[in-house]
């Protein structure tokens, strides 16, 4: 039996859910998020707590048991607490800055990079140095954020480009050059 799969999602008060044809309506104070879940998978909510189950021990099923668990849980998540990526941009002349809703980037190309939010996600540049995307839905608000890290991945010898602010990046030693010759 999976772990996560039995373990029921507590919803706090003030969240409200639907669960009907399919498909799982998630609101609370800060907006509303709907997935339509596996046939497969049969999803109960009795008023405290949402419980999810298979109907047999068949291996996609086994699979979809804790993913359907873990997908419920960040909705809960997002709509009551939301979901925040930091990015730190580092290395000489390397910059973000905010340009109407989205951010453009200062990386070491001819041409400065911008990134528009897709729609439920916000992003903001509390300084030049910092990147900070945030929203309700935890898949969007990390997809935007890999997109942003994908413009200039941190390589591994200065550690220039931008990364995750908790990102630890292995540095490499540079060329040695042989001494006595």
């Amino acid at each position: 039996m999976s772990r996560i799969g039995r373990q029921p999602v507590i919803v706090p008060a003030g969240v409200k859910v639907t669960v009907k044809d399919g498909e799982i309506t998630v609101e609370g104070p800060k907006g509303k998020l709907q997935w339509k879940y596996h046939p497969n998978m049969q999803v109960t909510f009795d008023g405290q707590k949402i419980v999810v189950s298979r109907p047999n021990d068949e291996r996609e099923n086994r699979a979809l048991h804790g993913l359907t668990r873990a997908l419920i849980q960040n909705m809960v998540v997002g709509v009551t607490q939301g979901y925040e990526k930091r990015l730190k941009v580092e290395g000489v002349g390397f910059q973000a800055a905010m340009k109407g809703k989205g951010v453009e980037l200062t990386v070491g190309y001819a041409n400065r990079i911008y990134h528009e939010p897709p729609p439920g996600v916000s992003v903001s540049v509390p300084d030049p140095t910092t990147i900070v995307v945030s929203g309700i839905d935890k898949q969007k608000v990390g997809q935007f954020a890999a997109e942003i890290r994908a413009s200039r991945k941190p390589e591994p010898y200065k550690g220039k480009g931008i990364r995750y602010d908790n990102e630890v990046i292995r540095r490499k030693e540079g060329k040695s050059f042989a001494s006595g010759k």
